[in-house]
């Protein structure tokens, strides 16, 4: 199987993105009980949905600030931010 890439994401509300993948996989991803229970300093930024928007797609992957906030593509394709 070829790498799994990250090729769009759109707003769709609040902390929520509808990603994209290579292989046509779509996907809505609500980052916000991940930001909002992480309690990690740089994390207080994305709390506000204007600095969580100011995301790019780096080599395939969801990048905020220079790699501030990043995640694996597998967690994101499989909408599992938070380990259970």
């Amino acid at each position: 199987m070829s790498e799994l890439l990250v090729e769009s994401a759109k707003h769709k509300i609040g902390h929520i993105l509808e990603i994209e993948f290579n292989d046509g996989h779509v996907v809505c991803v609500d980052f916000a009980p991940f930001i909002f229970s992480n309690g990690h300093p740089d994390y207080e930024p994305y709390k506000s949905v204007e600095n969580f928007l100011d995301f790019e797609i780096v080599d395939g992957n969801l990048n905020w600030d220079d790699y501030t906030m990043i995640f694996p593509v597998e967690d994101l394709y499989n909408n599992r931010l938070i380990k259970r």
